[in-house]
């Protein structure tokens, strides 16, 4: 008996397939805006410029909001095999992307007002220095925005964890008799779709938010040195916020779903269980399917049959299923339901 429960044990990790790789990008991406933070706030103070320390300043927050992100993939990893947390810590970079996405309402808030602020009370620009700034800003963002791009075209979210394990049982249920599988990482994802990591979007999205104003700004700062057009500035300012707001909540959404145990807005991944499982005529009463991480997820199902097979063979219906890594059974007779 202790040989078959030893068998059928099985982990709940399901962190990302490239959870260690975006772990290292996020941290050099800290790394790398942390010395463009020092050097500018270094250059700033060196030859008194103002804008220099300014944008120094803002690379610390930049930097600090990057943080959310990298502390949150370290804990993931290393509170993967801990049995405290019953699905694993896969959504745990959801959560993080929901708190970065945050943030970046916040910012864009800020942006948005201190944009206004300038056009009700315009200030002298220097514009050389504003356009160096900038400059510098945008090459730091593409920089960080290509180390932290999601390659799903080499990562297509195949997940490798074959060799599912299961239990079978058999109790009174409803006057009948009731058998339940369980199943752990299962096999099969050949169809598995691009796996999104909302906690790596979420630092993408910081980055790209400041890529954004810095071209922005470039552009309202030479029209402006050249035309004199200063009040395009803060109008820009205004512009950036209102698209930053918009990718804010599009991941707060986005991370939302996740962390509610919403299903797919698509209902692909349910839909193809109930094809594969109503193929013969069986009945499904009750299905829940629900993220487990990224490339993860998870599904209860509950099937009334008039003729009821071990709990194993339906679950091999559902072994060419992508994506889809844990599976409970339950199979209950028809006369009994």
């Amino acid at each position: 008996m202790m040989d078959v429960v030893e068998e059928l044990k099985h982990d709940h990790v399901f962190l990302g397939t490239d959870h260690e790789r975006n772990e290292r990008r996020v941290w050099l991406v800290i790394a790398l805006t942390t010395a463009m933070m020092v050097a500018e706030i270094v250059a700033g103070s060196l030859f008194g410029s103002m804008a220099l320390t300014a944008d120094g300043w803002h690379m610390s927050t930049h930097a600090g909001a990057m943080l959310i992100a990298a502390f949150a993939y370290l804990y993931a990893r290393r509170q993967a095999h801990n049995p405290r947390y019953t699905f694993g810590t896969g959504k745990l970079g959801d959560l993080a992307g929901f708190a970065s996405a945050i943030v970046l309402a916040l910012i864009a808030l800020l942006i948005g007002w201190e944009s206004v602020l300038r056009l009700a009370n315009p200030v002298a620009i220097d514009f050389d220095q504003a356009i160096l700034v900038a400059v510098l800003g945008l090459a730091v963002n593409l920089l960080s925005a290509w180390l932290l791009r999601e390659d799903h075209h080499h990562h297509g979210g195949h997940h490798g964890h074959h060799g599912a394990h299961a239990h079978h049982g058999s109790h009174s249920h409803d006057g009948g008799h009731h058998a339940a599988e369980h199943s752990g990482h299962h096999g099969g994802h050949d169809d598995a779709r691009p796996a999104e990591d909302h906690n790596l979007r979420a630092a993408y999205l910081h980055v790209l938010a400041d890529a954004l104003t810095s071209v922005l700004a470039i552009f309202a700062l030479l029209l402006g040195r050249v035309y004199g057009w200063n009040a395009l500035d803060p109008l820009m300012g205004v512009i950036g916020g209102l698209v930053i707001a918009r990718w804010s909540f599009g991941l707060i959404r986005a991370t939302a779903t996740v962390l509610l145990d919403a299903q797919a807005a698509d209902g692909d991944l349910a839909l193809r269980i109930r094809q594969e499982m109503e193929a013969d005529g069986d009945r499904i009463s009750d299905l829940h399917v629900w993220q487990l991480g990224p490339g993860h997820h998870a599904a209860i199902v509950a099937l009334v049959t008039s003729k009821p097979r071990a709990p194993s063979f339906y679950k091999e219906k559902l072994q060419g299923i992508g994506n889809l890594s844990h599976v409970t059974v339950e199979v209950t007779p028809a006369e009994a339901a």
